[in-house]
Protein backbone atom coordinates (compact mmCIF):
# COMPACT_ATOMS: atom_id res chain seq x y z
CA UNK A 1 0.00 0.00 0.00
CA UNK A 2 2.98 2.30 0.10
CA UNK A 3 -0.04 3.17 -1.11
CA UNK A 4 -1.61 4.60 -1.78
CA UNK A 5 1.09 2.09 -0.90
CA UNK A 6 2.29 3.25 0.29
CA UNK A 7 0.38 2.79 -1.72
CA UNK A 8 0.92 5.79 -2.18
CA UNK A 9 3.24 7.63 -2.31
CA UNK A 10 6.12 9.75 -1.66
CA UNK A 11 8.17 10.18 1.60
CA UNK A 12 8.72 13.75 3.49
CA UNK A 13 11.89 14.16 3.99
CA UNK A 14 13.38 14.84 0.54
CA UNK A 15 16.17 15.71 -0.77
CA UNK A 16 16.69 19.23 -2.65
CA UNK A 17 19.45 18.61 -4.46
CA UNK A 18 16.85 16.33 -6.00
CA UNK A 19 14.76 18.87 -7.31
CA UNK A 20 15.61 19.88 -11.06
CA UNK A 21 17.95 16.98 -12.11
CA UNK A 22 17.26 15.44 -15.66
CA UNK A 23 14.63 12.54 -14.74
CA UNK A 24 15.89 8.94 -15.04
CA UNK A 25 14.13 6.95 -17.67
CA UNK A 26 13.78 3.78 -18.51
CA UNK A 27 12.89 3.03 -22.31
CA UNK A 28 11.32 0.10 -23.26
CA UNK A 29 10.55 1.29 -26.96
CA UNK A 30 10.31 -0.99 -30.13
CA UNK A 31 10.54 -0.88 -33.65
CA UNK A 32 8.53 -1.08 -36.28
CA UNK A 33 4.99 0.04 -36.79
CA UNK A 34 3.21 2.92 -34.88
CA UNK A 35 2.82 2.44 -31.16
CA UNK A 36 0.41 3.79 -28.57
CA UNK A 37 2.56 4.78 -26.04
CA UNK A 38 1.54 4.45 -22.34
CA UNK A 39 4.25 6.24 -20.14
CA UNK A 40 4.44 6.00 -16.50
CA UNK A 41 5.80 8.53 -13.87
CA UNK A 42 6.32 6.89 -10.52
CA UNK A 43 6.42 8.32 -7.20
CA UNK A 44 9.86 8.96 -5.24
CA UNK A 45 10.23 4.97 -4.08
CA UNK A 46 11.10 3.74 -7.38
CA UNK A 47 10.23 1.44 -9.82
CA UNK A 48 11.92 -1.57 -7.40
CA UNK A 49 9.70 -0.09 -4.40
CA UNK A 50 8.15 -3.88 -4.08
CA UNK A 51 5.11 -2.01 -3.89
CA UNK A 52 2.72 0.09 -5.49
CA UNK A 53 5.49 0.99 -8.23
CA UNK A 54 6.39 -1.88 -8.78
CA UNK A 55 3.07 -3.40 -9.30
CA UNK A 56 1.69 -0.65 -11.56
CA UNK A 57 5.02 -1.33 -14.01
CA UNK A 58 4.09 -5.20 -14.22
CA UNK A 59 0.52 -3.64 -15.44
CA UNK A 60 2.00 -1.73 -17.87
CA UNK A 61 4.19 -4.53 -18.74
CA UNK A 62 0.99 -6.89 -19.09
CA UNK A 63 -0.79 -4.92 -21.19
CA UNK A 64 2.68 -4.81 -23.43
CA UNK A 65 2.07 -8.30 -23.61
CA UNK A 66 -1.61 -8.47 -24.87
CA UNK A 67 -0.93 -6.07 -27.24
CA UNK A 68 2.41 -5.45 -28.94
CA UNK A 69 1.73 -2.42 -30.49
CA UNK A 70 1.72 -0.96 -26.98
CA UNK A 71 5.11 0.78 -26.25
CA UNK A 72 5.74 0.94 -22.49
CA UNK A 73 8.69 3.42 -20.42
CA UNK A 74 8.87 4.82 -17.03
CA UNK A 75 10.68 7.66 -15.41
CA UNK A 76 11.66 7.28 -11.39
CA UNK A 77 10.65 10.86 -9.75
CA UNK A 78 13.31 11.67 -7.29
CA UNK A 79 11.36 14.13 -5.41
CA UNK A 80 7.73 15.14 -4.84
CA UNK A 81 8.76 18.53 -6.90
CA UNK A 82 9.59 15.97 -9.91
CA UNK A 83 6.13 14.91 -10.40
CA UNK A 84 4.81 18.35 -12.77
CA UNK A 85 8.41 18.37 -14.68
CA UNK A 86 8.08 14.21 -15.09
CA UNK A 87 4.15 14.74 -16.28
CA UNK A 88 4.82 17.46 -18.59
CA UNK A 89 7.92 16.49 -20.38
CA UNK A 90 5.49 13.25 -21.31
CA UNK A 91 2.96 15.45 -22.58
CA UNK A 92 5.73 17.05 -24.36
CA UNK A 93 6.81 13.77 -26.21
CA UNK A 94 3.14 13.31 -26.96
CA UNK A 95 2.54 9.86 -25.13
CA UNK A 96 -0.80 8.45 -25.63
CA UNK A 97 -1.50 7.29 -22.35
CA UNK A 98 0.43 9.05 -18.79
CA UNK A 99 0.21 7.15 -16.10
CA UNK A 100 0.97 9.07 -12.38
CA UNK A 101 1.29 6.33 -9.72
CA UNK A 102 0.51 7.11 -5.89
CA UNK A 103 -1.97 9.68 -4.41
CA UNK A 104 0.48 12.25 -3.83
CA UNK A 105 0.12 13.02 -7.05
CA UNK A 106 -3.40 13.74 -7.04
CA UNK A 107 -2.55 17.49 -7.31
CA UNK A 108 0.71 17.63 -9.74
CA UNK A 109 -1.33 15.21 -12.47
CA UNK A 110 -4.72 17.32 -12.23
CA UNK A 111 -2.77 20.60 -12.93
CA UNK A 112 -1.21 19.23 -15.85
CA UNK A 113 -4.02 17.60 -16.81
CA UNK A 114 -6.50 20.68 -17.02
CA UNK A 115 -3.47 22.12 -18.78
CA UNK A 116 -3.78 19.80 -21.12
CA UNK A 117 -7.72 18.41 -21.94
CA UNK A 118 -6.76 16.54 -24.83
CA UNK A 119 -3.96 13.92 -23.04
CA UNK A 120 -5.38 10.93 -21.79
CA UNK A 121 -3.88 10.44 -18.04
CA UNK A 122 -4.06 7.88 -15.40
CA UNK A 123 -3.54 7.76 -11.40
CA UNK A 124 -3.61 4.86 -9.28
CA UNK A 125 -4.48 5.75 -5.87
CA UNK A 126 -6.52 9.23 -6.36
CA UNK A 127 -9.08 10.64 -8.12
CA UNK A 128 -8.91 14.44 -9.40
CA UNK A 129 -11.86 16.81 -11.16
CA UNK A 130 -10.31 16.36 -14.83
CA UNK A 131 -12.57 14.11 -16.82
CA UNK A 132 -9.09 13.29 -19.08
CA UNK A 133 -7.34 11.49 -15.70
CA UNK A 134 -9.07 7.77 -15.28
CA UNK A 135 -8.57 7.19 -11.74
CA UNK A 136 -7.49 3.48 -10.33
CA UNK A 137 -8.81 3.26 -6.68
CA UNK A 138 -8.96 0.24 -4.33
CA UNK A 139 -11.35 -0.48 -1.34
CA UNK A 140 -8.05 -1.87 0.45
CA UNK A 141 -10.36 -1.76 4.05
CA UNK A 142 -12.29 -4.84 3.00
CA UNK A 143 -8.99 -7.20 2.54
CA UNK A 144 -7.00 -5.52 5.66
CA UNK A 145 -10.37 -6.42 7.43
CA UNK A 146 -9.69 -10.06 6.76
CA UNK A 147 -5.68 -9.28 7.21
CA UNK A 148 -6.64 -7.53 11.04
CA UNK A 149 -9.05 -11.36 11.25
CA UNK A 150 -5.99 -13.43 10.32
CA UNK A 151 -3.26 -11.51 12.50
CA UNK A 152 -5.90 -11.52 15.62
CA UNK A 153 -6.60 -15.64 14.86
CA UNK A 154 -2.40 -16.14 15.05
CA UNK A 155 -1.33 -13.79 17.50
CA UNK A 156 0.13 -15.54 20.52
CA UNK A 157 0.85 -12.62 22.79
CA UNK A 158 -2.60 -11.07 22.29
CA UNK A 159 -1.72 -7.71 20.39
CA UNK A 160 -1.26 -7.03 16.62
CA UNK A 161 0.16 -3.69 15.29
CA UNK A 162 -0.04 -1.48 12.34
CA UNK A 163 1.78 1.63 11.26
CA UNK A 164 2.17 4.22 8.07
CA UNK A 165 4.13 5.97 6.08
CA UNK A 166 1.81 9.09 6.26
CA UNK A 167 -1.33 9.90 7.45
CA UNK A 168 -3.17 9.92 3.84
CA UNK A 169 -5.99 8.24 2.90
CA UNK A 170 -4.43 5.16 0.42
CA UNK A 171 -2.29 4.38 3.90
CA UNK A 172 -4.77 5.02 6.40
CA UNK A 173 -7.60 3.00 4.78
CA UNK A 174 -5.28 -0.61 5.55
CA UNK A 175 -5.11 0.21 9.10
CA UNK A 176 -8.85 1.14 9.71
CA UNK A 177 -9.42 -2.49 7.97
CA UNK A 178 -7.16 -4.47 9.99
CA UNK A 179 -8.06 -2.34 13.32
CA UNK A 180 -11.60 -3.80 12.37
CA UNK A 181 -11.02 -6.85 11.23
CA UNK A 182 -9.09 -7.53 14.94
CA UNK A 183 -12.45 -5.63 16.15
CA UNK A 184 -14.89 -8.35 14.62
CA UNK A 185 -12.69 -11.07 15.85
CA UNK A 186 -12.78 -10.18 19.21
CA UNK A 187 -16.40 -9.88 19.09
CA UNK A 188 -17.20 -13.20 17.05
CA UNK A 189 -14.97 -15.05 19.81
CA UNK A 190 -15.01 -13.15 22.74
CA UNK A 191 -11.41 -12.34 23.08
CA UNK A 192 -9.62 -9.03 23.33
CA UNK A 193 -6.71 -8.70 21.04
CA UNK A 194 -4.95 -5.32 20.96
CA UNK A 195 -4.16 -2.93 18.08
CA UNK A 196 -0.93 -1.15 18.89
CA UNK A 197 0.07 1.67 16.07
CA UNK A 198 -3.23 3.27 14.95
CA UNK A 199 -6.81 4.19 16.75
CA UNK A 200 -9.49 4.19 14.26
CA UNK A 201 -11.34 6.38 16.27
CA UNK A 202 -9.10 8.97 16.75
CA UNK A 203 -7.40 8.25 13.27
CA UNK A 204 -4.06 8.32 15.20
CA UNK A 205 -1.00 6.24 15.28
CA UNK A 206 2.02 5.41 14.23
CA UNK A 207 3.90 7.13 11.40
CA UNK A 208 7.75 6.68 9.52
CA UNK A 209 6.93 10.03 7.63
CA UNK A 210 8.91 8.13 4.72
CA UNK A 211 8.25 5.44 2.30
CA UNK A 212 12.00 4.77 1.64
CA UNK A 213 14.10 4.31 4.35
CA UNK A 214 14.00 0.78 5.77
CA UNK A 215 15.75 1.80 8.95
CA UNK A 216 12.69 4.27 10.11
CA UNK A 217 10.56 1.14 9.55
CA UNK A 218 12.55 -1.05 11.31
CA UNK A 219 12.34 1.75 14.47
CA UNK A 220 8.90 2.28 14.51
CA UNK A 221 8.13 -1.83 14.20
CA UNK A 222 10.41 -2.06 16.72
CA UNK A 223 8.51 0.29 19.39
CA UNK A 224 5.52 -1.64 18.44
CA UNK A 225 6.93 -5.20 19.10
CA UNK A 226 8.30 -3.69 22.50
CA UNK A 227 4.54 -3.00 23.10
CA UNK A 228 3.69 -6.59 23.01
CA UNK A 229 2.88 -6.93 18.81
CA UNK A 230 3.72 -10.26 17.26
CA UNK A 231 2.23 -9.30 14.32
CA UNK A 232 2.94 -6.39 12.64
CA UNK A 233 1.65 -4.83 9.46
CA UNK A 234 3.71 -2.16 7.67
CA UNK A 235 1.83 0.20 5.45
CA UNK A 236 5.01 2.49 4.35
CA UNK A 237 6.35 1.04 0.95
CA UNK A 238 9.44 0.30 0.60
CA UNK A 239 10.53 1.48 4.58
CA UNK A 240 8.35 -1.40 5.67
CA UNK A 241 11.05 -3.47 4.59
CA UNK A 242 13.19 -2.46 7.59
CA UNK A 243 10.32 -4.45 9.22
CA UNK A 244 10.27 -7.59 7.12
CA UNK A 245 13.82 -7.72 7.59
CA UNK A 246 14.12 -7.77 11.17
CA UNK A 247 11.02 -9.67 11.60
CA UNK A 248 12.77 -12.55 9.26
CA UNK A 249 16.06 -12.37 11.82
CA UNK A 250 14.07 -12.57 14.64
CA UNK A 251 13.57 -16.17 13.93
CA UNK A 252 9.82 -15.99 14.58
CA UNK A 253 9.88 -13.64 17.91
CA UNK A 254 7.34 -11.58 15.48
CA UNK A 255 6.17 -12.18 12.06
CA UNK A 256 4.31 -9.87 9.55
CA UNK A 257 1.72 -8.84 6.95
CA UNK A 258 2.85 -6.83 3.70
CA UNK A 259 0.67 -4.98 1.38
CA UNK A 260 0.36 -4.10 -2.35
CA UNK A 261 1.90 -6.68 -3.83
CA UNK A 262 2.59 -10.67 -2.64
CA UNK A 263 5.42 -9.98 -0.33
CA UNK A 264 6.67 -14.04 -0.47
CA UNK A 265 6.96 -12.75 -4.92
CA UNK A 266 8.44 -9.15 -4.32
CA UNK A 267 10.65 -9.45 -0.82
CA UNK A 268 13.62 -11.68 0.40
CA UNK A 269 11.65 -12.06 3.51
CA UNK A 270 8.60 -14.39 2.54
CA UNK A 271 9.92 -16.46 5.81
CA UNK A 272 8.42 -13.64 8.41
CA UNK A 273 5.64 -12.84 6.02
CA UNK A 274 2.21 -14.63 7.08
CA UNK A 275 0.00 -12.98 3.92
CA UNK A 276 -0.10 -9.66 1.81
CA UNK A 277 -3.27 -7.26 1.57
CA UNK A 278 -2.89 -7.19 -2.30
CA UNK A 279 -4.41 -4.36 -4.37
CA UNK A 280 -4.92 -5.66 -7.83
CA UNK A 281 -2.90 -2.27 -9.05
CA UNK A 282 -1.75 -4.89 -12.38
CA UNK A 283 -4.95 -6.08 -14.10
CA UNK A 284 -6.16 -2.47 -12.87
CA UNK A 285 -3.17 -0.68 -15.72
CA UNK A 286 -3.37 -3.13 -17.88
CA UNK A 287 -7.26 -3.36 -18.61
CA UNK A 288 -7.26 0.71 -18.81
CA UNK A 289 -4.17 0.94 -21.15
CA UNK A 290 -5.49 -2.37 -23.63
CA UNK A 291 -8.92 -0.69 -24.05
CA UNK A 292 -7.42 2.83 -24.53
CA UNK A 293 -4.77 1.18 -26.99
CA UNK A 294 -7.90 -0.24 -28.89
CA UNK A 295 -9.82 2.88 -28.98
CA UNK A 296 -12.24 2.45 -26.43
CA UNK A 297 -13.00 6.03 -24.23
CA UNK A 298 -12.36 5.84 -20.46
CA UNK A 299 -14.66 7.20 -17.95
CA UNK A 300 -13.02 8.91 -15.45
CA UNK A 301 -16.88 8.37 -14.00
CA UNK A 302 -16.69 6.04 -12.22
CA UNK A 303 -13.08 5.03 -13.46
CA UNK A 304 -12.05 1.77 -11.64
CA UNK A 305 -12.47 0.85 -8.02
CA UNK A 306 -11.22 -2.81 -6.37
CA UNK A 307 -13.07 -4.47 -4.04
CA UNK A 308 -13.63 -8.51 -2.59
CA UNK A 309 -16.31 -8.56 -5.41
CA UNK A 310 -14.23 -7.81 -8.39
CA UNK A 311 -10.92 -9.71 -7.17
CA UNK A 312 -9.45 -5.79 -7.06
CA UNK A 313 -8.08 -6.26 -3.43
CA UNK A 314 -7.82 -9.42 -1.81
CA UNK A 315 -5.33 -11.79 0.64
CA UNK A 316 -1.96 -13.34 -1.28
CA UNK A 317 -1.44 -16.60 -0.31
CA UNK A 318 -0.44 -17.89 3.14
CA UNK A 319 2.83 -19.50 1.38
CA UNK A 320 5.17 -20.30 4.32
CA UNK A 321 2.44 -20.29 6.74
CA UNK A 322 -0.17 -22.63 4.76
CA UNK A 323 0.59 -25.16 7.21
CA UNK A 324 0.52 -22.98 10.59
CA UNK A 325 -2.74 -20.92 9.77
CA UNK A 326 -5.29 -23.32 11.65
CA UNK A 327 -7.84 -25.07 8.81
CA UNK A 328 -11.01 -23.66 11.04
CA UNK A 329 -9.16 -20.03 10.90
CA UNK A 330 -8.87 -20.18 6.76
CA UNK A 331 -12.28 -21.19 6.49
CA UNK A 332 -13.65 -18.59 9.18
CA UNK A 333 -11.64 -15.93 6.56
CA UNK A 334 -13.15 -17.90 3.41
CA UNK A 335 -16.73 -16.81 4.79
CA UNK A 336 -15.83 -13.75 5.57
CA UNK A 337 -14.21 -12.51 2.52
CA UNK A 338 -17.78 -14.30 1.08
CA UNK A 339 -19.89 -12.05 3.41
CA UNK A 340 -17.99 -8.85 2.72
CA UNK A 341 -18.33 -9.50 -1.19
CA UNK A 342 -22.01 -9.78 -0.80
CA UNK A 343 -22.77 -7.30 0.84
CA UNK A 344 -24.00 -9.14 4.56
CA UNK A 345 -20.78 -7.62 6.19
CA UNK A 346 -20.17 -4.25 6.43
CA UNK A 347 -16.15 -2.40 6.40
CA UNK A 348 -16.16 1.40 6.44
CA UNK A 349 -13.64 3.63 6.60
CA UNK A 350 -12.96 7.40 6.34
CA UNK A 351 -10.48 6.72 3.47
CA UNK A 352 -12.87 4.69 1.32
CA UNK A 353 -12.58 6.18 -2.45
CA UNK A 354 -15.51 8.09 -3.43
Amino acid sequence: MRIASVFAIGGLVLSAAACGEAPEENNNAGSGDKKYSACMVTDVGGIDDKSFNTSAWKGLEEAKKANDKIDIKYVASKAEADYEVNLTQYVNQKCDFILAVGGLMGDATSKIAKANPNQQFGIVDAKVPETNVYPMQFDTAQAGFLAGYLAAGMSKSGTVGTYGGLPIPPVTIFMDGYADGVAHYNKTKSKSVKVVGWDKATQKGSFTNDFVKQDEGKKVSDALVAQGADIVMPVAGGAGLGTTGAAKASGGKYNTIWVDVDGCESTQDCAAIITTVEKNIPDAVKEAVVKAAGGEKLSATPGYLGNLSNNGVGLAPYHEFDGKVPAELKAEIDKLKADIAAGTVTVTSAAQPK
